[in-house]
């Protein structure tokens, strides 16, 4: 399975620029965040393939104009080919705009989840906008990641937890990657594929 993950700035190569050899084969599509509608709508469509996404800071027309097709799991886990799907859309609080938490109000949305995690047998994979605290974020307020994320991870245990925020140019996509005991923590940042074989991690 090939899993494309979005997030922050429109790729002309998934958009006007189209390359549909250059992402052949996406079974998935997972947005991270603070990307236009007609964005999502548009790869969705051109690839065929579902497209799950979360909301980030800057996503203030969603609400008039929902990304056609898409589906948002903000607090919630989805199901696809047996991968257990959660999401968190939003940064951290810093001025009061839309999509922004405190970190009492994102540990409260997390506690929410727990029965729901419980009912699934855990989660596999884990989108969010924001990063966790002290990895891959950054010291102002806006870029803060989330604490009660990092709990997420060490409690669940996902094989991947996937954001966006934090806008960074990689020289390879190894570089895009920490690992956190047995969870990969993958800024998307642009866009990013993940290759699955039969239903596990590779």
């Amino acid at each position: 399975m090939k899993i494309l993950s979005v997030s922050d700035v429109v790729v002309p190569q998934l958009y006007k620029e189209f390359d549909k050899e250059m992402f052949a084969g996406i079974d998935l599509v997972l947005a991270c965040g603070d990307l236009p509608p007609e964005y999502l709508s548009f790869i969705l469509h051109s690839l065929g393939a579902p497209l799950y996404y979360v909301r980030g800071n800057h996503d203030i027309r969603h609400d008039l104009a929902p990304p056609m097709g898409c589906i948002d799991i903000h607090g919630r886990i989805v199901t696809f080919n047996n991968l257990k799907i959660m999401g968190f859309s939003g940064s951290r609080w810093y001025n009061g705009g839309v999509n922004q938490y405190t970190e009492a109000q994102m540990k409260k949305i997390i506690r929410g989840m727990k029965l729901s995690i419980w009912w699934n047998k855990g989660v596999d994979i884990i989108i969010t906008h924001a990063p966790p605290r002290h990895i891959h974020d950054a010291e102002d307020p806006c870029h803060k990641g989330f604490r009660s994320f990092c709990k997420v991870i060490d409690k669940y245990r996902p094989d991947y937890f996937i954001h966006g925020h934090i806008h960074q140019h990689f020289k390879s996509h190894q570089e895009r990657i920490t690992n956190v005991n047995t969870t990969k923590v993958i800024n998307t940042y642009g866009y990013h594929i993940i290759e699955l074989n039969d239903g596990k991690t590779a």
